[in-house]
């Protein structure tokens, strides 16, 4: 069933928002912004790309955002990363340790952090299902290539970027061909001392188009 049957169908009924959380350069990279080993698939060469940014501004942004009740939907590689932090660390990040951790994997390994809930079946049929049940909103961190997943098949309600003020040419990008043309309305934006966009996007429809040649 499509998304804009499976839309249509489910007329009226109050969905959980799925939210992306990306860190992504100005021609929206998104690889391994954390770290040098976080991500070095395609020879990738600028792991922990946006740690010289990083500034109490930031700090301060990322605090509010994680301080929220929601659950997460991450892919595997965030999730490992997530899981060898964030259980031995409860006072940083009590939501994200009391969230319920929806991992999109094939891997048969028995996941021990807490509240986490394996996807193996129809990803896309299963988080439709996800937000379709109670619960707080969504958030997606990281999780490049699930992240095409849900752009792809039209799941993300809201994305909260945060750009940074440098190209890198080569790696993992936000948006790629597969994403469903859609539009956004910007509901916060600002910048930290560094020069780093914050900007928080609703989604608001599909493409309006013009003619400004006239």
């Amino acid at each position: 069933m499509s998304i804009i049957k499976h839309n249509k169908v489910n007329k009226g009924i109050n969905m959980r928002k799925l939210i992306v959380l990306s860190f992504i350069s100005l021609d929206g990279i998104m690889q391994a912004p954390g770290g040098p080993q976080e991500d070095s698939s395609g020879n990738f060469n600028y792991g922990g790309w946006s740690a010289t940014y990083f500034d109490d501004f930031i700090g301060k942004i990322m605090s509010e955002q994680l301080n929220k009740d929601f659950d997460l939907v991450l892919g595997r590689k965030t999730y490992e990363i997530f899981a060898s932090y964030w259980p031995f660390h409860q006072e940083e990040g009590p939501s994200i340790n009391k969230a319920i951790k929806y991992v999109a994997t094939r891997n048969d390994h028995n996941y021990t952090w807490s509240n986490t809930v394996v996807l193996k079946g129809d990803i896309v049929q299963e988080i439709i299902k996800i937000k379709e049940s109670n619960g707080p909103d969504l958030q997606v961190h990281g999780s490049g290539n699930l992240i095409q997943t849900l752009l792809k098949n039209n799941l993300v309600d809201e994305l909260w970027l945060k750009i940074f003020p440098i190209v890198l040419g080569t790696g993992k990008r936000l948006f790629t061909e597969t994403a469903i043309a859609s539009s956004f309305t910007l509901n916060l934006c600002d910048s930290s001392p560094s020069g780093v966009i914050i900007a928080n996007y609703k989604r608001s429809g599909g493409i309006k188009t013009g003619d400004l040649t006239t």
